[in-house]
């Protein structure tokens, strides 16, 4: 069992309201993503949920206990840092045998839960190397070693990828979505990485300012996000947002020169959102939107092109990469309008 529910939480530091009635669950065996800007206290929420923090108020349950006043190794729950926090001393293999040994395990099932950690990990033929023998990754995976052998009710992962370079977070990340199909465990991730939160997660808490914004599966966020914050927080590159519209029935009209015909809408929004892969551009001829290239930036597969359309600004398309493209080239813009998103002043979803 692993169901960790929050009710109600909140935290302040002095007169900062940092965590402000957060109520959400991680079912048993969920991969749970909280993402969010800095600062907006997706770190502090997680201490608050291993016992690093003290609440100010709600409860935290685990499989339906109270345990909002319990000690952190008293909630069975592992934790996974930025930091490797290994001891630089011991071996691999003392590193991962540390918390059984304080517990008092016997020696025999130490040795047996070290090396079926180690063998999960791909860390076997290491487990006689100093940390400092090993690379980021290595070390990022011993420390998961570490918490693995604990057998515990979840796992917490604060950041845990933010010290390796791209190469590198990408191989962990894979091996980290793994684990957790191997082991079936509930696991609360902590990212300010968008593309993280969308490649592990069954389902993304997204923060801001102490608040949840939104709760979904990668899937619902993108492709509904309720309000203009995360809609553009989910999805990189981020979704263009065309403000200070009005709508009369058919079509969004942004200033003398800017109209796109939109069809039938409920409500009256005000601000349009679409997605750079929901733009195509084509001959400017052919469209009623306008604009000029003003950089493009060549990814391969993709183009990823920023253009300037008179009276309205810059938009973010993503191209086929095939594309030959120049500096200053007029080109129209064909927007999929069954893939628009709406939103009025506040930056709600209309």
């Amino acid at each position: 069992m692993g169901t960790i529910e929050l009710k109600n939480v909140k935290k302040s530091f002095g007169t900062t309201d940092v965590i402000k009635d957060v109520s959400l669950i991680a079912e048993e065996g969920e991969f749970v993503v909280f993402v969010g800007p800095s600062g907006c206290g997706k770190s502090t929420l997680l201490r608050l949920i291993s016992g690093l923090e003290e609440t100010d108020d709600g409860t935290i349950h685990i499989d339906g206990e109270d345990v909002t006043k319990l000690d952190p190794y008293d909630r069975n729950l592992s934790m996974v840092f930025q930091s490797y926090a290994l001891y630089p001393h011991m071996s691999v293999y003392e590193n991962i045998a540390f918390a059984l040994r304080t517990a008092r395990v016997p020696k025999p099932e130490i040795d047996r839960k070290v090396r079926e950690a180690a063998e999960t990990l791909k860390l076997t033929s290491y487990l006689d190397r100093k940390p400092k023998d090993l690379s980021g990754g290595q070390r990022q995976r011993v420390a998961i070693g570490r918490a693995i052998v604990r057998e515990p009710k979840g796992f917490l992962f604060d950041e845990p990828l933010s010290n390796l370079d791209a190469a590198l977070r990408t191989q962990t990340r894979i091996e980290i979505a793994k684990l957790h199909k191997q082991l079936g465990s509930t696991m609360i991730y902590v990212t300010h990485d968008q593309i993280e939160a969308m490649t592990l997660a069954d389902k993304i808490v997204v923060l801001k300012d102490g608040q949840v914004m939104q709760i979904g599966s990668p899937k619902e966020l993108y492709a509904r996000p309720n309000s203009t914050f995360v809609a553009q927080f989910i999805g990189s590159p981020k979704m263009n947002l065309l403000p200070n519209g009005s709508y009369d029935g058919q079509a969004m009209q942004f200033n003398k020169n800017v109209k796109i015909t939109v069809g039938s809408v409920q409500g009256k929004p005000t601000v349009l959102g679409v997605r750079p892969e929901d733009i195509t551009l084509c001959d400017p001829e052919a469209s009623e939107l306008r604009a000029k290239v003003a950089i493009y930036e060549f990814h391969g597969a993709d183009n990823n092109v920023f253009v300037d359309v008179p009276g309205l600004g810059n938009l973010n398309i993503r191209a086929d990469g095939k594309l030959d493209l120049k500096d200053g080239q007029s080109v129209g813009l064909k927007v999929d309008t069954s893939q628009i998103h709406y939103f009025d002043d506040s930056g709600a979803r209309v």
